[in-house]
């Protein structure tokens, strides 16, 4: 069982309360684990195993509660193909519970060729387009999206996020002095709302809560982090 969102709670509960869910719920892990860059990680986010309804709910509130605070405008959300799908449809179904309601979409991996066709499914995109995602490591995803949004005509405004890592990117296999966050702020010209950092779960587990993972995470970070 975990515990009840924070009411009210300044973005530092907020990002305590969901990393504490995430290791309950078995989607952060700590161990050995080799990343898209190559890299051997101690700690792995998969939020793929948010696999039930509970589960869900409580992820589309975090993000929901996360993107509100922030103050971030925009007129639609989309989740890109495939772990953005239902993170977008949750949290749009999040956020009219919170009174805000917007249009969603979200894309297919392959174009249909019969039918409505194409490869965008839901509302039409237009206006400002949050994207709802649940990591960023290269930035390749949030520029295939990013694509997808100026082909229609909208724009893509900002992206929501559950786990920023605060490590370099890589770009042809080597790593850049900016993190897959930064390069979207800074070169892509859009906002980020995340709901935790890796410093969250540095805090998390200093505290007490699985501290043997601390000092790996923290060289982790010594050596890749941003």
């Amino acid at each position: 069982m975990v515990d009840s969102l924070p009411q009210s709670a300044g973005a530092g509960e907020l990002a305590q309360a969901f990393v504490r869910f995430a290791v309950e719920a078995g989607v952060l892990r700590f161990g050995e684990f080799k990343t898209k860059a190559g890299r051997m990680s101690p700690y792995f986010f998969n939020a793929g195993l948010f696999d039930d309804g509970a589960k869900m709910g409580r992820l589309a509130a975090f993000y929901a509660n996360a993107i509100v605070d922030s103050g971030i405008e925009f007129d639609m959300v989309f989740g890109p193909a495939y772990k953005g799908i239902p993170l977008a449809a949750t949290v749009a179904v999040e956020l009219a519970r919170l009174g805000r309601n917007v249009p969603f979409a979200y894309n297919r991996k392959e174009a249909k060729d019969h039918g409505e066709g194409g490869s965008l499914v839901g509302a039409p995109l237009k206006g400002r387009v949050l994207i709802i995602d649940d990591v960023m490591s290269a930035g390749t995803a949030a520029r295939e999206s990013i694509a997808l949004i100026k082909a229609a005509g909208a724009v893509p405004h900002a992206m929501a996020i559950a786990l920023d890592r605060q490590e370099k990117a890589t770009e042809n296999g080597q790593d850049v002095p900016y993190s897959a966050v930064q390069y979207v702020q800074s070169q892509l010209g859009m906002q980020v709302c995340t709901i935790a950092r890796l410093e969250d779960l540095l805090r998390y587990l200093g505290d007490g809560a699985a501290s043997e993972h601390h000092a790996r995470v923290q060289a982790y970070r010594e050596r890749y982090g941003v």
